[in-house]
């Protein structure tokens, strides 16, 4: 009842492995090339998907990734909890406190960033029929918020992996887009919330049934962002916690499956109850104790289930087939002209300089994982087509490529990244594992 033929066993190990040794060999190679791990992540899926192998050698593919009836489920399985965990650990990076000097330009970028983008993709639904888009739940209202949500997004991971490979995580620059990052992602995925609650309502949209998703979307948050952490407080170090006293991992885990599953259970989102988890396990532990779970979580979870999930992103792209170059094209330059214009205007309404705010256009400008987060879930949900779903996840990949190239640049001509960091010191991460073997030292690879 339990179990999984051995045959079916072991094609779907082999299958794991090749898309795994794959993701993690392609993610390595986009590193060495200054674009961020998470496009070679996908691309790893392309190569082995119906892009490239399932076009080419279209028997090898079936034989590999659809050998028999339920290998595609247990690769959503896999996928979605690598989901789970993205969002968890994002959440775990929620700020909510600025420094002093830097609340002013936070607040500005996060009220502009947010809103105006939102507003001008919800516009450009106005100006342009979004129809042929449609997914099967057939919702228009929660596909426009879909579009909106695609060009104001910003991505949290994959910004603050950028810093760190430039070196720059511990800057006034980093510290000041990774707190608006979190703030402004989690409002917009409110917006998601939504929109799933919209099309679980299976029926005409109007003003009681918006008002109704709004509501429990926000008492939701309200719940998981004040309630939860003040109750978790309370009983987590108690005595009588055996769950908490049996695995300090586990109980917060646990925690991840419970606040999610009642996110469904409500009809909001998984992956929102997902990343509100890893929010109130921020706001309810002491930093040393959040470090321990986020390190704890992270290196499981970018080793294996993280690079799976957004390889089999790249596995569900058809890019050779249901894929409309001139329209993305089109569409990626609406999205950053649009994200560019309102941070940059916004940061010279509030006095910065022309550089600082062109580094905090660009830095917002990437869209990550947050923004395959985004197409991943409105296809699931079926607000989507696969043609609109390849288009988000390609402006994601383009949009965070772009905003890694352009902070490079302005670093290695020695320029300030903002007021504050003109005497900043690279740090670079620590040392790769090759550099601890023995005949693989620095000058000897």
């Amino acid at each position: 009842m339990f179990s999984l033929a051995g045959a079916d066993l072991v094609r779907f190990l082999f299958a794991v492995a090749a898309l795994l040794a794959a993701a993690h060999v392609l993610g390595y190679i986009a590193e060495r090339l200054a674009i961020p791990r998470v496009i070679g992540e996908v691309s790893a899926g392309l190569l082995l998907g119906p892009t490239v192998l399932g076009m080419w050698f279209p028997n090898a593919f079936h034989a590999l990734f659809l050998g028999f009836s339920s290998e595609g489920s247990l690769f959503g399985f896999l996928s979605q909890l690598g989901l789970m965990l993205l969002m968890f650990h994002s959440g775990l990076k929620f700020q909510a406190r600025f420094e002093a000097s830097d609340l002013r330009i936070g607040a500005a970028i996060i009220a502009a960033s947010t809103v105006l983008p939102f507003l001008a993709g919800w516009l450009l639904t106005m100006v342009w029929d979004p129809a042929p888009f449609l997914g099967p739940a057939n919702q228009l209202t929660a596909l426009k918020i879909v579009i909106a949500i695609s060009i104001a997004v910003t991505s949290i991971p994959v910004i603050s992996k950028i810093f760190a490979d430039l070196g720059i995580l511990h800057s006034r620059f980093a510290k000041v887009i990774v707190a608006v990052a979190v703030v402004h992602d989690i409002l917009l995925w409110v917006a998601l919330a939504v929109a799933s609650s919209l099309v679980s309502s299976h029926g005409q949209v109007d003003a009681g049934v918006l008002l109704k998703s709004l509501g429990v979307t926000f008492g939701f948050l309200a719940a998981c962002t004040v309630a939860l952490p003040w109750m978790l407080r309370r009983v987590t170090s108690r005595r009588v916690n055996v769950l908490f006293r049996a695995s300090f991992l586990g109980y917060f885990l646990l925690i991840l499956l419970l606040i999610s599953d009642i996110a469904g259970y409500l009809k909001v989102d998984v992956m929102y109850g997902a990343l509100l988890a890893g929010v109130a396990t921020k706001l309810t532990l002491p930093e040393r104790l959040r470090e321990r779970v986020e390190a704890s979580t992270r290196d499981l979870s970018f080793s294996l289930f993280i690079p799976l999930y957004f390889a089999v992103v790249g596995l569900q792209l058809d890019l050779a087939h249901q894929f409309s170059v001139g329209f993305f094209l089109l569409y990626v330059l609406f999205a950053t002209a649009t994200q560019t214009l309102v941070v940059y205007g916004t940061c010279r309404a509030i006095r910065c300089d022309r550089l600082t705010s062109l580094n905090l256009a660009a830095a917002m400008n990437a869209r990550g994982g947050p923004g395959i987060v985004l197409s991943t879930v409105a296809y699931s949900l079926g607000i989507i087509n696969q043609n609109f779903f390849a288009i988000l996840v390609m402006l994601a990949l383009v949009t965070s490529w772009m905003a890694g190239s352009w902070l490079r640049w302005v670093i290695r001509r020695g320029e300030r990244l903002m007021p504050g960091d003109e005497h900043l010191v690279i740090q670079r991460a620590t040392p790769e594992p090759t550099d601890w073997v023995p005949g693989l030292e620095t000058g000897q690879r």
